[in-house]
């Protein structure tokens, strides 16, 4: 009885085995052609993004040329006997491969490409007299695109019933033949709507299929960007044919449908239901799908999901998440330093910098997309404005995302440095009290301070940059709580300011720090009046609950009443300081400091003969004593037999008994100076009997005799 359960054992394995590996030789087997997303792809590479419909046709002409060349399916050279190419569509199944099934997809978008430009050059006023001409060569090539996208579903289809194809990949050519479809017949000059409704409505919902079922959040986006550019022509084709309520794209959808996704797909019971047991079996729950979706908790803004429409957008934020996630994963295992929590905050900011540059480069296209478009075929003249709408939200709240962890890191960075700043003090306190029973004092690194201001300045121009952004105006209470920390800031700027006059080297400029703590008195005053306007300032409570919930700079009552503390107590030290070494003007050693004269002041005295009368006149009114006038010792007279050539020779002794102290409080007094001796004229202009050109171009007293 053992042996025969134990041959049961093994005849089940092998079988377990045997079915495992015919379905990975079946899975090998499958061709892996998904026409919307290389579509995608090649569209938005290749100039479709900006309309640019030459650029992409060239583009599929050169691919298309590559395929028949690597396919071999040239029609042969020059001086050859020419050989027909049999049809794609009666190929034989075991030769066709992936690159088959791009020509034809090429093809396809080579000739829908010639169509709409050759609509769009129709519709210039330099074209207008033959533009009925350009239109009948349009129509000709949408229909040779049709003729391509029907040889593409055919062949897909005869893949499909040999499973060498996937449901989801039969799902997707259908819709993109059924928008083909949608799109000729309710373009000019066909305009048939009642046809073209039901094609578009079918389109509309395989895609809201692919979307709900979607394994991973690229597919997702995919499938609604395509579904994006259904929704505006199925309301244009239902304003056209004068429905009610044409604005309801999704009622429309669903009656229209119903009523003829039968008659458009074959065997659309038998598919779908194949291609909802592909999605269960490739769930959510597999391993490539849990790295490929987005955390939508995380995106979200005022209780609403952020729109991610463009699987670019949805490849850059997997980025940006994949690394918040190290980021928390680092903080959470505890004993990280500050320089490793700074490094991990600085690849989020790199890899948000890379999303916002995709994201702004979207923006812009779509922008330029709706004050550019020509032809009605584009999406946003059927009132896609939407999508861009979106789109410049989607930029805003990433460039939000980007400012706040800036933020975060540079608050951070100007934490650990005061961290380990007092760290460092309080070792070095530690030795010298040890060393010595005498009264220490711990001075600060004088590179401290100014490195806090600079990071300061930046956390300053980034809220600067956060007030202007459109979704931060919108909201009051956001834009409140920026308000609010910006002044904090400013608050907190101008005390370490106050600092750095106070730990230089040399001389303390104690009125400049006092100066700055006043202003930041004033700041501190304008936090508490902002947070009061709008009732956010309890007694216990944080200053987030009411002001919109600011997570990347926290605000607490706490902190504003310990830098309110903190204002008071340094001022009060620094007038006491300030006080004890002389007041004013007065040095760290205590001794006065002469009184500078201003440059202009010096400099005028040389060129200005001050009227010394009027200024005893001024004196007098003033209440002041006159000037004393100065004793000085008049200069020998010079004997008269001179040599010659020594009339103007300056005796080397000085002439006064003054000394230098008694010049100075002389000149303070009011006396005049010598004036500074003109320069003499270039001998050559004397010579030459004229005058110095550099004298003429300077003018005033220069090269005056």
């Amino acid at each position: 009885m053992g042996a025969k359960h134990k041959r049961l054992y093994f005849f089940l394995l092998s079988s377990l085995f045997l079915l495992e590996q015919s379905r990975t030789e079946l899975l090998r087997k499958m061709i892996g052609f998904r026409a919307l997303q290389l579509a995608n792809e090649q569209q938005s590479a290749y100039g479709l993004r900006y309309d640019d419909f030459a650029r992409y046709r060239k583009h599929c002409a050169n691919r298309t040329h590559r395929l028949r060349s690597s396919l071999k399916m040239t029609h042969g050279t020059k001086g050859k006997e020419f050989k027909k190419i049999p049809s794609l569509a009666e190929m034989d199944l075991e030769k066709v491969k992936e690159g088959h099934l791009q020509l034809l997809l090429f093809e396809t978008e080579r000739a829908w490409a010639y169509a709409q430009e050759l609509t769009s050059a129709s519709l210039l006023p330099t074209n207008s007299a033959h533009s009925a001409s350009l239109l009948h060569h349009a129509t000709g090539r949408f229909r040779r695109a049709i003729n391509w996208a029907t040889q593409l579903l055919s062949l897909n289809q005869r893949l499909y019933n040999s499973q060498k194809l996937t449901a989801e990949s039969l799902l997707e050519c259908t819709a993109y033949l059924l928008l083909l479809n949608g799109r000729f017949l309710s373009s000019a000059p066909r305009e048939d709507y009642e046809s073209a409704l039901p094609q578009l409505c079918v389109t509309r919902m395989i895609l809201d299929i692919l979307a709900l079922h979607a394994g991973n959040s690229r597919d997702q986006a995919l499938a609604v960007l395509w579904s994006d550019q259904v929704g505006p022509l199925i309301r244009w084709c239902a304003h056209q044919m004068g429905r009610e309520k044409a604005y309801d794209v999704s009622s429309i959808v669903r009656e229209v449908s119903e009523q003829n996704v039968s008659k458009l797909v074959d065997n659309w019971d038998e598919v779908i239901e194949r291609f909802q047991k592909e999605a269960a079996n490739q769930g959510p729950g597999s391993n490539a799908n849990k790295l490929g979706k987005l955390d939508e908790s995380k995106l979200m803004w005022e209780g609403d999901p952020v729109p991610i429409r463009n699987p670019e957008l949805v490849d850059v934020l997997l980025k940006v998440q994949n690394a918040e996630a190290k980021m928390a994963a680092s903080g959470s295992k505890g004993n990280q330093g500050g320089k490793k929590a700074v490094g991990a905050y600085d690849s989020v900011l790199s890899a948000l910098s890379d999303a916002e540059e995709v994201a702004r480069k979207l923006s812009e296209s779509e922008a330029q997309k709706a004050s550019s478009s020509t032809i009605r075929t584009s999406l946003q003249s059927f009132g896609g404005g939407g999508q861009s709408r979106d789109m410049h939200f989607v930029h805003t709240y990433i460039v939000y995302q980007l400012l706040s962890k800036r933020i975060q890191r540079d608050l951070l960075l100007a934490e650990t440095l005061i961290d380990e700043s007092n760290a460092a003090g309080a070792a070095g306190l530690k030795r010298n009290v040890s060393s010595s029973n005498t009264s220490v004092t711990i001075n600060a690194d004088p590179r401290l301070y100014p490195a806090i201001v600079k990071l300061l300045d930046s956390v300053l121009q980034s809220l600067s940059q956060l007030r202007t952004l459109s979704i931060v105006d919108d909201n009051p209470d956001l834009s409140a709580a920026v308000d609010a920390r910006i002044a904090f800031s400013k608050t907190k700027r101008c005390v370490t300011l106050a600092r750095c006059y106070i730990v230089i080297p040399g001389d303390k400029k104690y009125a400049e720090a006092l100066t700055l703590l006043q202003h930041a008195t004033i700041h501190l005053r304008e936090v508490r009046r902002i947070l009061e306007t709008f009732g956010s300032l309890g007694d216990d409570s944080s200053v987030n609950d009411a002001v919109g919930a600011v997570e990347f700079y926290p605000l607490a009552q706490t902190e504003l009443d310990a830098l309110e503390e903190t204002i008071t107590k340094e001022g009060l030290e620094y007038k006491r300081t300030w006080l004890e070494k002389g007041g004013a003007g007065a040095a760290e050693s205590g001794k006065g400091r002469s009184h500078k004269k201003p440059v202009f002041f010096n400099i005028a005295l040389n060129y200005v003969d001050v009227d010394m009368e009027l200024m005893e006149r001024l004196r007098e009114r003033a209440g002041m004593a006159p000037t004393p006038k100065p004793t000085t010792n008049v200069a020998p007279n010079l004997p008269s037999n001179l040599g010659k050539g020594t009339s103007s020779a300056v005796p080397k002794e000085p002439v006064s008994a003054i000394g230098p102290r008694a010049k100075a409080a002389a000149m303070e007094g009011g006396m005049s100076r010598s004036g500074t001796p003109e320069p003499k004229e270039w001998d050559g202009a004397k010579s030459a009997g004229g005058t110095s050109r550099l004298g003429s171009l300077l003018g005033g007293w220069w090269g005056k005799s």
